[in-house]
């Protein structure tokens, strides 16, 4: 770019934790909750008592979901105590300038009619709004998933949400709204792999790096205009 660039922490320990947490967590529940709901018929000549794959997966994408539950919470939490760039003020637009960067990344990322770097250090507008609606998404999974577990178990905690399930019409209708939001978190993640690497190599920050240790370099004119505002 031709700017003096300078290295600035931006992530924070605990939101790079709660990342690397959560997209694990999504790939093992999605992995597992897909054969949960189509399970493939797998024959075999050993002993019965030796064949409980199946329980095994529930046994995983029961696990993963209080992993997931939890690490959500978390990041809730830290959305109140973290830095500025971890709060959650950035996911959700109140301001004119943050809609005009909205429209700004829509050109850029969406259209493809710009191709001037984005001036944000963290999340832009446009995907912390999308993160929001993202984590609204988590919360409908952690509950539709907790309702749907409710019925087979005896644990105090997932009967906290059996009233999901009369509240959506029955069983039947949690589990289908519960797969279909599954697909979500897949077109997610293409999705935002892409444009992870899109803007790394656009923008020359260290986009991906900086989920692995916090850092992002930005220009020092930048730093100069985002102290002034």
């Amino acid at each position: 770019m031709g700017n003096e660039m300078r290295r600035v922490y931006v992530w924070q320990l605990p939101v790079r934790l709660f990342h690397w947490i959560n997209a694990t967590s999504i790939l093992v529940l999605a992995v597992t909750g897909y054969i949960i709901g189509n399970p493939p018929a797998i024959q075999s000549s050993a002993e019965a008592s030796f064949g409980y794959w199946f329980g095994t997966v529930r046994f995983v994408h029961f696990l993963f979901a209080y992993i997931f539950f939890f690490n959500f919470v978390y990041r809730i939490y830290f959305g109140f105590v973290g830095n500025r760039f971890a709060k959650w003020s950035n996911f959700i637009p109140h301001s004119k300038e943050q809609f005009a960067e909205m429209g700004r990344v829509f050109k850029i990322d969406i259209l493809q009619i710009a191709q001037a770097p984005l001036k944000a250090i963290g999340h832009n507008s446009l995907a912390g709004f999308m993160y929001f609606i993202t984590f609204l998404v988590f919360l409908f999974q952690a509950i539709t998933g907790f309702g749907i577990y409710s019925a087979m178990s005896n644990s105090w905690f997932p009967k906290l949400f059996t009233w999901i399930v009369p509240m959506m019409s029955g069983d039947a209708y949690v589990r289908v709204w519960h797969h279909v939001m599954m697909w979500f978190f897949v077109i997610f993640s293409m999705i935002h792999v892409y444009l992870v690497f899109y803007h790394d190599y656009v923008e020359g920050r260290g986009t991906i790096s900086s989920m692995g240790g916090g850092w992002k370099f930005i220009e020092k004119e930048r730093l100069k205009e985002d102290v002034t505002h």
